[in-house]
């Protein structure tokens, strides 16, 4: 089959590779020797590095930009994987770094999200059935495995693994070079090898705009949760009391709830103490 090397375009630059089917809004800018497959779609002022490879069944949003060396819609790297034609779907806003992966879910019904406004470093790996929801920074040479989820706002710090079927909650922070090998609490400071609770996130929550109020009932459930003399299950109980209104404290709850309880978790973080 004849190479298609990319349509005449001042954004396109004529060393790229683009499918003929590949739908490109007429602003994307694609640049030298960069890979674009058949089934891949790219919205608006949407900007592709030299090099990066986008490919299989790819739809990537508007105002993105995908530095060189990216490889995004590659198979996934399971050995289950059995050559479905499964999905990548990225949003808006996203920085997707040099060298980042972001491999294809196992299923055709199955997809790898990444959601809007995400900071990916360089090197970062993501696996097969991520999901990336908004606002996430992954510094360099994070490597998530297959199935991690991680919810808005979460930050986590670089050379560090995560295990598969992890969950990273709202607005946590996970220090470097950490072993992340179970759930990590929405709005905790977790850090270590073996990793542990140790704080709560109290300058990320700040950061973040929760309102007084609200940083005050996240420190009292902390307090529950490692710093009484409770099991979990009757912090968890005293939690359901402590704010019924407040959606961050009930969030927190429901997680840990969740954690516990579903066959598809792998149980939270212990604390430190």
């Amino acid at each position: 089959m004849p190479v298609s090397h990319a349509p005449v375009s001042e954004f396109i630059h004529p060393t790229a590779i683009v499918h003929p089917d590949a739908q490109l809004h007429p602003t994307v800018k694609v640049g030298a020797y960069a890979v674009i497959g058949e089934q891949v779609k790219i919205g608006a002022h949407t900007v592709i590095g030299h090099h990066a490879i986008v490919e299989g069944r790819t739809e990537i949003g508007d105002r993105n930009q995908i530095y060189p060396g990216a490889a995004i819609g590659l198979d996934s790297q399971d050995l289950k994987y059995l050559g479905a034609d499964s999905l990548v779907k990225i949003g808006n806003d996203n920085r997707i770094r040099e060298y980042v992966t972001i491999n294809r879910a196992n299923e055709a019904d199955e997809v790898t999200a990444i959601g809007n406004g995400n900071l990916l470093m360089a090197y970062v790996h993501v696996g097969h059935n991520c999901e990336i929801e908004d606002r996430v920074i992954i510094a360099n040479a994070v490597a998530l495995a297959g199935h991690v989820h991680i919810e808005s706002h979460a930050r986590i710090s670089g050379v560090l693994g995560v295990h598969q079927f992890v969950r990273i909650g709202r607005l946590a922070m996970v220090g470097g070079m950490s072993r992340i090998e179970r759930d990590v609490p929405p709005y905790t400071l977790v850090e270590g090898n073996p990793s542990r609770v140790r704080t709560l996130n109290r300058v990320g929550i700040d950061r973040a705009g929760l309102d007084a109020e609200t940083q005050q009932l996240l420190k009292s459930a902390f307090r529950l949760l490692y710093h009484q003399d409770l099991t979990l299950v009757e912090a968890l109980e005293k939690l359901a009391t402590l704010a019924e209104d407040n959606s961050h404290v009930q969030h927190l709850r429901q997680f840990l709830q969740d954690s516990t309880t579903l066959s598809s978790r792998r149980g939270p973080i212990p604390s430190r103490v």
